[in-house]
């Protein structure tokens, strides 16, 4: 008996340091503390991730309402380099992207983000060769970073932090979402017109191309990954 709950509790840490959340947000090379102005998320014990691109758990995984309350709001320059600290290496190969949406009334509430206002800002795709097969983003990083947009309109937003990780993609519901919502303000900003913006859930389908894949068996006239989503916005 002894042995057998030694061999799940073995199990259990490798389960756990498998998956991940993001609950720092990184602004110019700054790590803030956990859960200091991302909102918290339901899978913050568990680390596990959403696998239903139709639950509202897409959007930002909150843990419940207090979230976003219990988050602060952090000031964040346009054309800032910010990012994401995982809790664990990301050792899964995937897909990275980051989007924005305005927050209304504020970004600590949770009536934000709840409408077509997200917009793409960033993304990290695999890249694809005959000759050499998929590749991914660099395996085993600890955070991800991107630069928010000169011109974006100054005000405050939810930054989404995406990574899709794609080892069990094969099957309709394998591909797993890890995401983290963190409550900003932009200032200096610009009069950019964010397009195309698309909802969450509604962005995704789970057949999508870049959702539904089998990254290790590329069939004849594979055309590369492709990223599911809206295009990016520049800025």
């Amino acid at each position: 008996m002894r042995a057998i709950f030694a061999s799940l509790l073995v199990t259990a840490a490798h389960l756990a340091t498998a998956h991940y959340t993001f609950p720092n947000l990184i602004i110019n090379g700054v790590t803030s503390s956990d859960w200091q102005y991302v909102r918290m998320t339901e899978n913050h014990y568990s680390q596990g991730p959403v696998t239903d691109v139709n639950s509202n758990a897409i959007r930002c995984y909150e843990l419940d309402s207090t979230s976003a309350t219990s988050a602060g709001i952090a000031s964040v320059t346009a054309g800032s380099t910010v990012g994401f600290k995982a809790s664990n290496i990301m050792g899964h190969p995937g897909y990275f992207s980051a989007y924005l949406t305005p927050a209304s009334p504020a970004a600590n509430s949770n009536n934000a983000g709840l409408g077509k206002t997200w917009f793409k800002i960033w993304e990290w795709s695999p890249t694809w060769s005959t000759s050499a097969g998929l590749g991914f983003p660099s395996a085993n990083i600890v955070s991800f970073n991107f630069t928010i947009p000169k011109n974006t309109p100054n005000g405050q937003y939810l930054l989404r932090g995406e990574q899709i990780a794609l080892h069990l993609a094969g099957t309709q519901g394998g591909a797993q979402f890890y995401i983290g919502c963190a409550q900003i303000n932009i200032v200096g900003g610009g009069s950019g017109t964010p397009t195309p913006t698309v909802s969450f859930p509604g962005a995704y389908s789970p057949t999508d191309p870049g959702i539904l894949i089998n990254i290790y068996v590329q069939p004849s006239g594979f055309p590369g990954y492709t990223a599911p989503g809206p295009a990016v916005w520049k800025g």
